[in-house]
């Protein structure tokens, strides 16, 4: 056997070794929109609470109601549009590549990064119902960052670095109060451009 032909059937191997183990199939494109979707969400946001302060306390939100309910409304937008994105890209993806998306990898893949998520938002729920809503971009963060590290050994491990960069922002998040918008955008918005570009160009191209 040739010394090309060898080369070809180690990478064989190696890439049914890693379709077994790793899900493959997550879409840069999906992280590039997330992110420009979080933006625009975040701009957003800002343009109803620029001239305002005390914009962080619970007496603050029990005065504004109508606020509050614009702010979430936005918040839940942005994060429907990037899982319905994310989903249909990633399907696409798998299709093209004659991949079943539902498999047992992508299975584990979820169970990795529920825990964390369901986590965080029950714990991000029982602030709101607190009126502590200076935590909130800090828990986001944080617990977003936990469930990317959580899954990354079931897929890219780029996933990782994405997942510790958003929980070192919501840290900054908790020492710097007040700049939590800026913070999110920046985990949300910017690192998933620059993730999923990099991705893309790495692995789709």
């Amino acid at each position: 056997m040739q010394e090309k032909d060898i080369y070809v059937e180690l990478s064989s191997i190696r890439d049914l070794m890693e379709r077994s183990s790793k899900f493959i199939s997550l879409s840069g494109l999906s992280g590039v929109l997330a992110g420009g979707y979080a933006l625009a969400g975040a701009g957003w946001a800002y343009s109803l609470t620029k001239d305002i302060s005390g914009l962080g306390s619970g007496a603050f939100y029990m005065n504004k109601p109508l606020l509050f309910w614009q702010l979430f409304a936005i918040a839940l937008s942005v994060l429907l549009l990037s899982v319905l994105t994310s989903s249909w890209l990633t399907i696409r993806r798998a299709k093209s590549k004659n991949e079943n998306v539902w498999n047992p990898v992508s299975r584990r893949l979820l169970t990795a990064v529920s825990f964390p998520l369901f986590t965080g938002g029950l714990f991000i729920m029982i602030m709101l119902l607190k009126g502590d809503y200076t935590v909130i971009a800090a828990a986001c963060l944080i617990f977003y960052g936990l469930a990317l590290i959580a899954g990354s050994q079931y897929t890219y491990s780029e996933i990782k670095w994405l997942g510790l960069c958003q929980i070192v922002l919501g840290l900054l998040a908790l020492v710097l109060p007040g700049n939590g918008l800026i913070l999110w955008s920046v985990g949300f918005g910017l690192l998933h451009i620059l993730y999923g570009s990099i991705m893309h160009f790495k692995y789709e191209r």
